[in-house]
């Protein structure tokens, strides 16, 4: 059986691979907030929406739809949705807001097709997470199409420099996305978390 360090290990080494705008995305959200809905406890989600790159209109993205589910509680997410989940084949880590082991942790879970392609990445938090004004970064770039057209090409770039490493390429646009999103906090009057 395979170790959780074997697991993040192969896991960070899968391609990173940014392709055109798919019109499919927003419909592979919905798909799968509603296969949520329908086999996780009810009274632990809360919110469920579609954010980062594939819920920009004509931005280029990873094939890979984000989702970022509300929960009540993360201690009840680990007892009751994680075997839920975990029985229907995802993969599972309790993963550090930032960095290797910065807290707060949350639940983290990839989605892979038939071929084993990742296609959705969820991350269950709780309301007060700071991880929700990753909607305002979303809202803003579909706001200001030239921000996510800049953003779009440095995507572009980096996974070209960081093919098979997924956490430098996401250190590397780190930069970028930091201070967009404080732009998007000025920009709807929001204080940041």
């Amino acid at each position: 059986m395979e170790t959780l360090e074997e697991k993040i290990a192969r896991v960070v080494k899968e391609d990173v691979a940014v392709v055109p705008y798919d019109p499919r995305w927003p419909e592979m959200f919905e798909q799968e907030r509603l296969h949520l809905l329908s086999c996780l406890p009810k009274d632990l989600i809360k919110r469920i929406e579609h954010f980062g790159s594939t819920a920009v209109p004509g931005l280029s993205a990873k094939p890979i739809v984000d989702i970022l589910v509300e929960v009540v509680s993360l201690d009840e997410t680990k007892q009751r949705i994680v075997p839920i989940l975990e029985a229907q084949g995802y993969d599972y880590f309790w993963r550090p807001s930032w960095g290797n082991d910065t807290p707060p942790f949350y639940a983290w879970f990839i989605k892979r097709n038939s071929d084993g392609n990742r296609t959705h990445h969820i991350h269950m938090v709780e309301a007060h997470f700071v991880h929700w004004n990753r909607l305002l970064f979303r809202d803003y770039l579909i706001e200001h199409p030239d921000i996510a057209y800049e953003y779009g090409n440095l995507k572009m770039s980096l996974s070209g420099i960081h093919q098979n490493d997924r956490v430098a390429y996401t250190q590397a646009k780190g930069v970028f996305v930091r201070q967009v999103t404080e732009k998007a906090i000025l920009w709807k009057g929001q204080p940041g978390h």
